[in-house]
């Protein structure tokens, strides 16, 4: 579990807090979509999720950041990274090996996980990410797609409880941004692993995540299960959020008095709405 209890950060110089009284849970096993406009700070809500803030980043720092009972303050990144694993935005730079196959060892390795696991806990990564076949391949010849999953077979081996993603999908196409989201499902629910993914892409949170938050200006503004949190689309449209499609078409079709049933989240459920519009029309 984690708990952020009145979260305040401001940078060092800075002339306005980064994180600024954020008060969220997030259970184990959540799937949990982070989103927001350039600047909200959720990049900064990453780093003091990992204890990169306030470890590594000077600044005023206040409230508390409970990971698994751990305080955030008191406990030092490599120590929250037992339980914790993050995958920020720039994967070449996070990078250590040349192989996949060197580049999952790593982290074991460091982490004393005794020799006699680390076969298992190698294959058991890459087979987790849907990259066995990329064992022996150099990491410069992937893609990107490619390279965010060897990431996330990286930290999987290190069997955390709680995986978060910066922005995973920033520079991918449609089809790997979806890939990725969906081994980040499969560790979910088959794992068990508590997901917090930061993304732009809302239709792939809609779809994947299980509640959503929305930050401004380094503030919590919204958070809940998705369709709940959809429901003050005007909200999130004037934080600077975009929202699906199909639910800007299903309110509009509410405000002419055409539609009454629950909104949709994906082309599948805007689907079945027109269908029910068609039939009372």
């Amino acid at each position: 579990m984690i708990e952020l209890k009145n979260l305040g950060f401001r940078y060092s110089g800075a002339e306005r807090h980064a994180l600024d009284g954020i008060s969220l849970t997030i259970e184990d096993g959540a799937f949990l979509g982070l989103i927001g406009s350039s600047g909200a700070g959720k990049s900064t809500l990453c780093y003091a999720l990992s204890g990169i803030v306030p470890h590594h980043y000077r600044g005023d720092f206040y409230g508390e950041l409970l990971v698994e009972g751990m305080d955030s303050a008191e406990h030092r990144p490599e120590e929250i990274a037992r339980v914790l694993g993050c995958v920020f935005q720039d994967i070449d730079g996070q990078m250590v090996a040349s192989v996949v196959e060197d580049e999952i060892l790593f982290g074991l390795e460091n982490f004393g996980v005794p020799r006699e696991e680390i076969e298992g806990r190698v294959a058991e990564a890459l087979a987790a990410a849907g990259i066995s076949e990329l064992r022996c391949r150099a990491i410069s010849d992937l893609s990107g797609g490619q390279k965010q999953k060897v990431a996330i077979a990286a930290i999987t081996a290190l069997r955390p409880k709680i995986i978060v993603l910066d922005e995973p999908t920033g520079e991918l196409d449609p089809r790997s941004s979806r890939r990725v989201f969906e081994t980040l499902k499969e560790l979910n629910e088959q794992y068990g692993v508590t997901i917090v993914v930061v993304e732009q892409k809302i239709m792939l949170l809609c779809e994947f995540a299980k509640r959503l938050a929305v930050m401004e200006e380094g503030k919590l503004i919204l958070e809940g299960e998705v369709r709940e949190v959809l429901q003050s689309a005007g909200r999130m449209e004037a934080a600077g959020v975009n929202i699906p499609r199909v639910t800007t078409l299903a309110r509009a079709l509410r405000e002419e008095g055409l539609y009454g049933g629950r909104l949709p989240l994906n082309l599948e459920e805007g689907e079945k709405m027109m269908r029910e519009v068609g039939l009372s029309c």
